[in-house]
């Protein structure tokens, strides 16, 4: 049985990926902020199509920097065909080139009742905010009456 020190330990997020920069530029964030707020060093962000880095450029980057094993967690709501068929079908593609390295992929985020406290921040900003909130300043989003 092999157990990893937490320094070898790689993590990828992974999400749809978009032709919309600042979509993808979410999840580098989401990639910074988990890494600064785990203490993981071995954190990256990849796009399962349309952008880059994609899982093979991301599991490239957790080898380069000592993974032993990666961990891909697909950053989906849902399981659906991309985080149960198309993700670990890349990811197993991907650590072909580095076979000394395990990986493993995890559920997609699913039903938690975290996600219920993240929901009822949104709906408070919406509340507190008389439609003047940072998300919707330059959107046609809110029904402003």
């Amino acid at each position: 049985m092999n157990v990893e020190k937490p320094g070898e330990i790689g993590l990828i997020l992974v999400d749809h990926g978009s032709r919309f920069a600042a979509a993808n530029e979410q999840l580098d964030a989401v990639a910074a902020l988990y890494r600064r707020v785990s203490g993981r060093q071995i954190v990256e962000p990849a796009h399962m199509e349309l952008a880059e880095p994609t899982i093979a450029q991301a599991f490239d980057a957790c080898a380069r920097q000592g993974a032993k094993l990666v961990v891909v967690h697909p950053y989906f709501l849902a399981p659906g065909r991309h985080s149960t068929t198309d993700i670990p079908r890349l990811t197993a593609a991907a650590a072909q080139a580095h076979p000394g390295v395990r990986y493993h992929v995890t559920a997609p985020l699913g039903l938690d009742e975290k996600i219920t406290q993240v929901i009822e921040q949104r709906v408070g900003e919406c509340a507190r905010a008389g439609y003047s909130c940072e998300y919707c300043a330059d959107r046609a989003t809110c029904a402003k009456r």
